[in-house]
């Protein structure tokens, strides 16, 4: 059983760390003005510096069978698979292999 998913060109995937998100002043202002509202002389710390947030474009699984014999050429069949089923649009013409599940 292999997986895959379709990507685009304008497909998102960037990683953030937690000080460069609190150090954008609009983040900053929308915390505050959530969870501590009317009060002054707030300031945003954290103690994680490492701490990261990804961002990426959410993606449908996509699933199909093949046999051992074709092992070789699972990213072609995956390509094949997808041309088949209309899954590619405009600026979505490549595939990313997930996993490939054996019994």
């Amino acid at each position: 059983m292999v997986s895959y998913t379709i990507l685009c060109k304008s497909d998102l995937n960037k990683t953030l760390t937690l000080t460069e998100l609190l150090a954008n002043e609009k983040v900053a202002k929308v915390i505050k003005s959530e969870f501590a509202k009317g009060i002054r002389n707030i300031e945003l710390v954290t103690n994680n510096e490492d701490a990261r947030l990804k961002l990426q474009t959410q993606k449908e699984l996509h699933q199909f069978e093949v046999n051992k014999d074709d092992f070789a050429d699972i990213l072609v069949l995956a390509e094949e698979h997808a041309s088949k089923n209309k899954l590619f649009k405009k600026d979505c013409d490549r595939v990313e292999l997930i996993d490939i599940e054996t019994r």
